[in-house]
């Protein structure tokens, strides 16, 4: 005989769900494709592509007849002027790995805001639903019942490591049993509960400890961000300086040019008039060819230089693909100096945010001892419960006997857990004081690297100094040795050839003495960085992408700039 059993609803319909879960792509015992996320083509990941330079090949593989038609491309390019002082204050608006570091400060300080967020209260409301129906052997039993609960209440934990709970439970019990004196029965009772460490993870301190990891770690989340600001700054000042050297070359190159079709023209001129022999002229058309191939290099050399410049400062419609010449306009102005390096070297330790961040991460290690040291005690935890009992044959007479505090009760207890051996905490212990002699140990190293640094840099700012006398009075004299060939050109003592030889060396003394100012420049950047300053007298202040709650994303600066300005408008009107 077969016997049809009918399943309630309620223990049906949690076996029909799981059996549609299991039949779908979505089974939740095994592993589906979506599981892996978004997969590329293994074509993509694992074929390279050639690239056949044929296809860029130019059709017209004629060469210049003229010395002149080289040159002809540099003409007429769009040419914009920068100061120094521009290009920091774009950098700093649009330098795109400064805007990614200006994020870490506000992440950094949603951190702190989470970790304020484990003191919010909480609203809790729990409800029970129920109906039983189940043979009895007594009538003093009951057969039937229904019953509803509905649990309110709010969890406020505390700082010093407890919480306190304040609920207001109500329910509903109607019954079969004729002995029932309240049929139905409500009751309401107002529950305050306390729930407090006494030894581990008991005060203050042990509490709020992570809120002071923290807030140590945004801190040194700024002190890296003003790192950054000032890496950044000293890098836009070194390429500008070395853009400003590239350009000072072309024009040497080009003066070179100049001498060499002077010379040309010189040789012509005495060939014309029976002077000189053919091979002069020669000679002076060659150096002037010559002359083509240090011009086409400087250029070159311009351009690379002023397109790191265009990514470093990121100016809007001024990009790196973009064909305007950056030119610089603050001159370099340089001049000796006498440093006290004891005193420079004792600044630089003290403004470092390599210093800085070492000293916080001491601070969060000191903190991260006392936590350890806390958590190597044994647990004990007390609870206390006070209840104001209510019941009546309906809510209203229910709330009323709660008020009028005729019933109540109270609990107190005490629970302990003692770790045998606890060794892990000991452990934990051990490590952070371990940690903490290392970056001490740490901080002496880096405080005699940077002292080490500062002490270089002031060598290099004084060699540089020299560097640039002596190239100077190299100049000097090879001016008087080009003029000197050149009159000996004149007078049939001299060739063409010792003409430009001549002009060369005097082109390498002045491109020597161009690379001496610039590399004075820098010298005086990189002491600047060492000290954890900036090379001038303008102040820098940085501060982090602000987040907007209400749009909930970072505001840019070209959103936020409409936005002051309207809020400034609203508050005239």
């Amino acid at each position: 005989m077969t016997r049809t059993v009918a399943l309630p609803l309620a223990a049906g319909l949690p076996l029909a769900l799981l059996a549609a879960g299991c039949a779908s792509s979505a089974n939740p015992f095994r592993t589906v494709l979506d599981d892996y996320g978004q997969r590329v083509d293994l074509d993509r990941l694992r074929n390279i592509a050639p690239m056949d330079p044929a296809g860029f090949r130019h059709e017209d593989q004629a060469m210049p007849s003229t010395p002149e038609a080289y040159l002809g491309r540099f003409q007429n390019v769009e040419q914009a002027e920068l100061s120094i002082e521009e290009a920091r204050a774009s950098a700093i608006s649009h330098n795109l790995n400064l805007q990614v570091s200006l994020l870490e400060p506000t992440i950094a300080g949603q951190s702190v805001d989470e970790e304020e967020a484990r003191w919010e209260s909480t609203f809790n409301l729990g409800a029970t639903l129920a109906s039983n129906d189940s043979p009895t052997g007594s009538r003093l039993d009951s057969a039937q019942s229904d019953f509803a609960r509905v649990e309110p209440s709010f969890d406020i934990p505390m700082r010093t490591g407890g919480s306190v709970s304040v609920g207001l439970p109500v329910s509903r019990n109607q019954t079969n049993n004729e002995f029932s004196t309240l049929n139905p029965a409500y009751t309401s009772d107002l529950e305050i509960s306390l729930t407090h460490q006494l030894l581990r993870n008991a005060g203050r301190r042990a509490n709020t400890h992570s809120l002071r990891i923290a807030a140590y770690n945004s801190q040194i989340s700024s002190a890296n961000t003003r790192l950054q600001v000032i890496q950044q700054l000293s890098a836009v000042d070194r390429q500008y300086w070395a853009l400003f050297g590239q350009r000072q070359a072309l024009v040497v190159r080009e003066e070179e040019y100049r001498v060499a079709e002077a010379q040309l023209a010189r040789a012509q001129r005495q060939f014309n008039a029976g002077s000189v022999a053919q091979i002069e002229v020669t000679r002076a058309e060659s150096g002037l060819a010559d002359r083509i191939d240090g011009i086409i290099r400087a250029r070159t050399n311009i351009t690379t230089a002023q397109r790191e410049l265009k990514r470093i400062i990121n100016i809007p419609g001024l990009d790196v693909e973009s064909g305007t010449e950056l030119v610089p306009t603050s001159p370099p102005d340089p001049a000796r100096f006498r440093f006290d390096r004891d005193a420079l070297a004792a600044e630089a330790v003290d403004q470092r945010m390599e210093m800085l961040e070492l000293e916080l991460r001491l601070l969060a290690d000191a903190s991260s001892i006392q936590f350890a040291r806390n958590q190597t005690l044994p647990l004990l935890s007390l609870q206390a419960l006070y209840r104001l009992n209510g019941l009546g044959p309906d809510f209203g007479e229910s709330i009323e006997t709660t008020a009028e505090n005729e019933f109540e009760d109270w609990s107190l207890s005490l629970n302990a857990s003692i770790p045998i051996g606890n060794e892990a905490a000991l452990a934990r212990l051990r490590q952070a004081v371990l940690t903490r002699v290392q970056r001490l140990n740490t901080r002496a190293a880096r405080a005699q690297l940077i002292r080490q640094e500062v002490f270089d840099a002031i060598d290099e700012v004084e060699a540089g100094w020299q560097r640039i006398m002596a190239a100077r009075q190299s100049v000097v004299l090879n001016v008087r040795s080009l003029e000197a060939e050149q009159r000996q050109f004149d007078v049939g003592a001299s060739t063409s050839t010792d003409v430009l030889d001549a002009s060369a060396a005097l082109a390498v003394a002045r491109l020597a003495e161009i690379q001496a100012i610039v590399d004075y420049q820098i010298a005086l950047v990189d002491l600047a960085a060492a000290t954890g300053t900036l090379i001038g007298s303008a102040r820098v202040r940085w501060e982090p992408t602000p987040y907007d709650p209400a749009m909930g994303e970072f505001v840019p600066d070209s959103l936020r700039e409409p936005w002051a300005a309207q809020d400034a408008d609203n508050d005239e009107g």
